[in-house]
């Protein structure tokens, strides 16, 4: 259900889409919801999510809470530069730095985060809920538990270089 839009410099994929239908006197009345993950592909992502009576501008409004909740991941190249652990209500993300070439090995919701952060190349396992909600709010908790290799020196006091 993910689909890949680019405005900008900005890399948008929606990855829920959900229908709430009211019982009114005239029979339902349907609204729906959008969850989107935004990115620029170079270490800034997010999410944001949506509510309106039609789907567009339920994914618009998605977009806009998504740029304002960006954060930035420390890359590694075109991976991540050590293990990663997220979790989220029962959703659990693994995350795994891989050597050039391999690819980005999750599923269709972390690899709609990864993408949107600028990763290429990463090995993911979730565990748990597969709610997709829950688990792009694993993945990002994931991401902004890096640190650079530099943070870690200066943050225990040694120099390896």
């Amino acid at each position: 259900m993910s689909t890949d839009v680019q405005r900008g410099e900005t890399v948008e994929r929606v990855v829920k889409i959900r229908r709430c239908a009211a019982v009114v006197k005239g029979g339902r009345r349907f609204s729906f919801s959008a969850m989107v993950v935004v990115g620029d592909g170079q270490g800034k992502v997010g999410w944001g999510y949506g509510k309106a009576n039609e789907v567009p501008p339920a994914v618009e409004k998605a977009v806009k809470d998504g740029c304002r909740k960006m954060v930035k991941v420390v890359l590694d190249g075109t991976t991540i530069p050590h293990t990663s652990i997220g979790r989220f209500g029962a959703a659990k993300v693994v995350l795994v730095p891989a050597s050039p070439g391999t690819g980005v090995i999750a599923g269709a919701t972390v690899r709609a985060v990864c993408d949107g952060a600028g990763i290429h190349d990463i090995l993911t396992k979730s565990y748990g809920s597969s709610n997709p909600v829950n688990l792009v709010k694993a993945t990002i908790n994931a991401l902004e538990n890096l640190r650079s290799h530099q943070e870690t020196e200066h943050l225990r006091g040694v120099s390896l270089s």
